[in-house]
């Protein structure tokens, strides 16, 4: 009888600091986030690691006495692998793996693996290699035991680039040719968004892992892929949709996160065109996350960043289904009731019940919970901007379009 086969995960830990501007329990956050993005590379973390500092030290990022303690750890676990929370210089990253003698990763680093691993599609594949290259770049001479010194004396003067200047010069080239290919995917892409026609564009926006992908599914009745990991989808989707008589596209793009790397913005920008050029956003979140409030700060951050913060926007509250509240004890007379403690109903009394125009949705896509009143929530959107845009040629709304005649002729007269 075969064996079942069994995932080999790779053992690693976590570190990161708690400073002024970063509370312990914003750490903790940050951190659970992390040992979720392992997971999804294919990683299992065994411990975390944490130091209170003013700022990072510049050459190591932690403090001496931190950085022993990790290497004593890892070393009595045969650990090979450690990962750190924030960006690390090239300097921090060489000094770190040169100190702790084993594989040195930062948050943006695991990000761009991940990111290599879900690109499906040519231009995904292409938009992943330029952010890499573009990380890669700067910390060449940390990268490969041969170019960490430049030799020079008798013997070794001579014509032509060191091995540093070479391995550089290929990887600008490489970058230069990368990005001419994407701009040429992108006149393409150009292209295939103007010939859609004059139809209303919708695009699915949010955290990453919200739900997205499957509320794609149920609306469009498609088959994108799901997964309960990070960045299952990179790929924009776009699809026909009609919710009673009225056709527009919908569009499920890449999703966000805390602390995205800025090489992924940049390489990814034609799939946030997606974003750019909508009409209308859904930006769904996932309710029974406790940070979610926090998620939908960074969406908003990077919708401002691309310019697409002032769109129409529906707020849908996904996951409903999930959502468990924090419980306080009854004869537990310390805990102070926070946010965490909240009920569904006591946050739709909150912020959400001010959203503009009663534009909040609560919903399940899994169980289809509330999905009418979601259907016609975005039916009546998608309308009035479809009569905005076409007020006396609109075949749909024939009663609309009597009333708005007889409103003209009045006003002729």
């Amino acid at each position: 009888m075969l064996e079942k086969e069994t995932i080999q995960y790779e053992k690693a830990v976590l570190a990161g600091i708690i400073t002024r501007e970063q509370d312990e329990q914003k750490l903790s956050e940050y951190l659970d986030e992390l040992e979720f993005l392992t997971y999804t590379a294919g990683g299992e973390v065994v411990k975390r690691f944490s130091q209170r500092m003013e700022k990072p030290n510049p050459k190591t990022f932690l403090g001496t006495g931190k950085i022993e303690e990790i290497n004593l750890y890892i070393k009595e676990h045969d650990i090979k692998t450690v990962i750190f929370d924030d960006e690390l210089t090239p300097a921090q990253q060489k000094n770190l793996t040169r100190e702790l003698n084993a594989k040195v990763l930062d948050r943006t680093n695991l990000i761009l693996d991940i990111f290599a691993q879900r690109a499906q599609t040519s231009y995904a594949r292409t938009q992943v290699e330029l952010a890499q290259c573009q990380y890669l770049l700067p910390r060449l001479s940390g990268m490969w035991t041969h170019l960490e010194r430049q030799r020079g004396g008798i013997g070794m003067r001579g014509p032509g680039e060191t091995e540093i200047e070479t391995d550089r010069r290929i990887v600008r080239d490489r970058i230069a040719l990368l990005k001419e290919k994407l701009r040429t995917i992108d006149r393409q892409m150009g292209v295939q968004r103007s010939n859609r026609g004059a139809m209303v564009r919708v695009a699915l926006v949010g955290y990453t892992n919200v739900g997205k992908s499957t509320l794609m599914n149920v609306i469009s009745k498609s088959e994108v892929f799901v997964e309960n990991k990070l960045f299952a989808t990179l790929d924009t989707t776009v699809r026909k949709v009609v919710i009673k008589n009225l056709p527009f596209l919908l569009s499920d793009t890449v999703g966000f996160i805390r602390k995205l790397p800025t090489q992924l913005v940049e390489s990814f920008k034609s799939t946030l065109d997606e974003v750019r050029e909508a009409d209308l956003l859904l930006h769904v979140v996932d309710i029974s996350h406790h940070d979610f409030e926090d998620h939908i700060a960074s969406v908003n951050q990077i919708l401002q960043e691309i310019k697409s913060n002032d769109k129409p926007t529906i707020m849908v509250f996904n996951k409903i289904d999930a959502f468990k509240p924090d419980v306080i004890e009854e004869d537990d007379l310390v805990t102070e009731k926070t946010t965490r403690h909240y009920s569904l109903d006591e946050w739709k009394q909150t912020w959400m019940n001010n959203v503009g125009e009663n534009n909040a949705l609560f919903i399940s896509a899994t169980n289809k919970e509330n999905f009418e009143q979601f259907r016609e929530k975005v039916y009546e959107a998608v309308r009035q901007i479809h009569i905005t845009r076409f007020p006396y040629n609109n075949f749909l709304y024939p009663d609309y379009k009597d009333n708005h005649a007889e409103e003209k002729e009045s006003n002729d007269e």
